[in-house]
C-alpha cells in the first residue's frame, strides 16, 4: 500500500478488501462456461472452441485535467486503451467496444469530441465501436464535468489463451514503453499539480512541452504489436501496468510460487515521473506502486527468444527492451 496515494484519497487496501467481499457474489452467478475468477486482466467466457475475454474500465480522475484544459478529444483513447490493453493480455483480439458518458448537462460538441477520441482508440485497437449510452443527469455532476467508461469484448482460441500458468522460472521480462502517465494515479498527480490552466499550460523544459500536455498524452494502445508478436514467437504472459504499478500488475502475469526480479538500472523512467517525484518528494516504493514509470506493459518470453521478441516489437514501432526475469520462489516484484 502507498501511504502517499492513500493521502491523496485512494485507499488501495480498501480496494483489495472490496474485491475480496464482492467475489462471492460474482462467483455465485458463474455457469459452466466461465473459466476464471476475479483477478485476471479480463473475464473469460467459453464460447465453442474460442474464449470471449472481456474488460471494463474508465478514465478516472484524469478527466479533471481534460476539464481544466477544455480538451475532450483524447480521453476517449484512454477509455478504450484501459479496456483493450487488458483484453490483449490474454492473447485475445478485441472485437467490439461500447462507451458510457454521463453528465449533468449534455453539450453536443463536447460529447462529439469525446466519441471522436473513442473512435480513434477503437481504430488503433482494430475493434468496432458498436454502441453505448449517454446519460444526462441534472444535479448529479458539477457543471462542465462528466464521467466516461467503456466495455470491450475480445476473442481468443482456447488453445492460445494466455494465462499466468504459462510463465516459468528463467523467462525473460520485456518492457514495452508507455507514452506517459497513461490513465492511472491521477488522484496523486492532482495532489502534486494544481488543476489550473496557468500551471498546466506553463512550459516545462525537462519535458519539452507544457506539463498539462504531457499529462494529457493518451494511453498507448498495444493491441496490434502484441497480437503480431504472439503470431511470431512463443509468448508466455503479458501484464498491463495500470493501477497498482509494478507491484500489483506484474505478479498477475506469474504463476504462484514465482516472482519477478527487475534490474532497476535497465528501466527507462520518463522525465514526467522524475518531475512528479520531485514535486512530492516521493520514494521509489510509492512511485512504482502507483505509476507505470515508463513501462506500459511487460511481456514474459523464454529467455532464448528475448532478443527476437524485442526486435520484432521494435520493427512494429514499440521500443521494447529487457528489464528482468521470472524467478522461482517468493512472490511479487523485487528490484536489484
Amino acid at each position: 500500500m502507498s501511504l502517499t496515494y492513500q493521502e491523496a484519497g485512494v485507499d488501495v487496501t480498501a480496494g483489495y478488501e472490496a474485491v475480496k467481499r464482492m467475489k462471492q457474489y460474482a462467483e455465485s452467478t458463474f455457469n459452466e462456461h466461465v473459466m476464471s475468477t476475479l483477478g485476471s486482466f479480463g473475464g473469460f467466457y467459453e464460447y465453442g472452441e474460442n474464449v470471449l475475454v472481456s474488460g471494463a474500465d474508465g478514465v478516472g480522475t484524469k478527466l479533471k485535467l481534460a476539464f481544466a484544459l477544455e480538451r475532450h478529444d483524447t480521453v476517449g483513447i484512454d477509455c478504450v486503451a484501459m479496456c483493450v490493453n487488458d483484453v490483449v493480455c490474454h492473447g485475445a483480439s478485441p472485437l467490439f467496444f461500447l462507451d458510457y458518458i454521463a453528465t449533468g448537462k449534455l453539450i453536443p460538441d463536447v460529447a462529439a469530441s469525446i466519441v471522436k477520441g473513442v473512435a480513434e482508440g477503437c481504430r488503433q485497437a482494430g475493434c468496432a465501436l458498436i454502441g453505448g449510452e449517454t446519460a444526462e443527469m441534472p444535479g448529479f455532476y458539477p457543471a462542465g464535468e462528466y464521467d466516461l467508461a467503456g466495455f470491450c469484448v475480445g476473442s481468443a482460441a482456447k488453445s492460445a489463451l494466455l494465462t499466468s500458468s504459462r510463465a516459468a522460472a528463467g523467462d525473460a521480462i520485456l518492457a514495452l514503453p508507455s507514452s506517459g502517465v497513461h490513465s492511472n494515479g491521477f488522484s496523486l498527480v492532482r495532489k502534486l499539480v494544481p488543476m489550473e490552466r496557468a500551471v498546466l499550460e506553463a512550459y516545462q523544459p525537462e519535458l519539452g512541452m507544457p506539463l498539462g500536455e504531457a499529462l494529457l498524452t493518451p494511453t498507448r494502445i498495444y493491441v496490434k504489436p502484441v497480437l503480431s508478436l504472439i503470431q511470431q514467437v512463443e509468448v508466455h504472459t503479458v501484464a498491463h501496468i495500470t493501477g497498482g504499478g509494478f507491484y500489483e500488475n506484474i505478479p498477475r502475469s506469474l504463476p504462484k510460487g514465482h516472482s519477478a526480479k527487475i534490474e532497476r538500472k535497465r528501466l527507462r523512467v520518463l522525465p514526467v515521473f522524475e518531475l512528479l517525484r520531485s514535486l512530492g518528494e516521493l520514494d521509489e516504493r510509492d512511485m512504482f506502486g502507483t505509476f507505470n514509470m515508463g513501462v506500459g506493459m511487460t511481456i514474459t518470453v523464454p529467455a532464448a527468444h528475448a532478443d527476437q521478441a524485442a526486435a520484432l516489437l521494435q520493427a512494429d514501432g514499440v521500443d521494447a527492451y529487457l528489464i528482468g526475469e521470472v524467478v522461482a520462489g517468493g512472490e511479487g516484484v523485487s528490484f536489484c
